[in-house]
């Protein structure tokens, strides 16, 4: 049977790259529904509500800020180790549309515990529409793209293999969901060491969130306890601040 080649795209490029690095790490995954009443009703009432994406970034920033070990990545040089951040680092993955075709591409968000949650929103929405040279983490993923093959694989050993550059290139956690799609249980990898996602809300106001990461790490009884403490989060912090951030105007009814 007779096809036609097709080029590679760079983005397609870096999610074949992003696949390799990942391919190797020794995941384990948890889901839980999440009870979630209060933060429904703290953002209904918001007149600006944040994205659910920006909320979980939050939400787990905020966790990892009292649990280290969620700021934890395993190195393999200059010999293996554990090594801890000082703060999170998300890379949030971003649907995007280029010449075309659709795609992925992932946005840095740099100590979101201390940032605004209206902030984080709006990063997270300007990297959905922004051209790419308007965004730093898109243009430093191009370049590294656009290497040569051999000196791409150098790239991404040093990134991945040095506890210091991993909190640079991959961060301390991902967040990555369709629900925006129709929602499913989705399980994606990338090269760890955390990686949250999170479905459609359901009826009885709960949202299924599943948890994957490096077993090396950590074990499942610690992560279990995070989801615990990721629906308290949800509920209490980024729902006061919704709420915070002003209430909806109330439309006056002609009578």
């Amino acid at each position: 049977m007779r096809g036609k080649a097709k080029t590679i795209s760079l983005p397609r490029r870096l999610i074949i790259d992003l696949m390799r690095a990942s391919i190797g790490v020794p995941f384990v995954s948890l889901s839980r529904s999440l009870n979630i009443r209060p933060l429904l009703d703290a953002r209904a009432g918001a007149m600006a509500p944040a994205g659910w994406a920006a909320m979980f970034v939050k939400a787990f920033a905020l966790v990892a800020r009292d649990e280290p070990l969620l700021r934890t990545v395993y190195a393999k040089w200059p010999w293996p180790m554990l090594y801890e951040l000082p703060k999170s680092v998300a890379s949030v993955a971003i649907a995007r549309v280029e010449d075309g075709e659709e795609c992925v591409l992932l946005q840095r968000i740099a100590g979101p515990e201390a940032i605004a949650l209206a902030e984080i929103d709006a990063e997270i929405r300007r990297a959905k529409t922004a051209p790419i040279d308007e965004i730093p983490m898109f243009r430093k993923i191009m370049r590294a793209t656009r290497l040569p093959l051999p000196l791409r694989r150098l790239s991404w050993a040093i990134g991945l293999n040095f506890g210091r550059q991993r909190g640079n290139w991959f961060g301390s956690f991902a967040v990555s969901s369709v629900a925006a799609y129709g929602g499913g249980e989705l399980h994606p990898i990338t090269p760890g060491p955390f990686i949250v996602s999170y479905g459609v809300v359901g009826a009885d106001q709960s949202i299924h969130v599943v948890i994957r990461w490096d077993h090396r790490v950590t074990d499942a009884a610690p992560i279990a306890r995070v989801l615990t403490r990721l629906e308290q989060v949800l509920n209490t912090e980024i729902a006061a601040e919704l709420r915070a951030a002003g209430p909806k105007p109330i439309r006056a009814v002609r009578t």
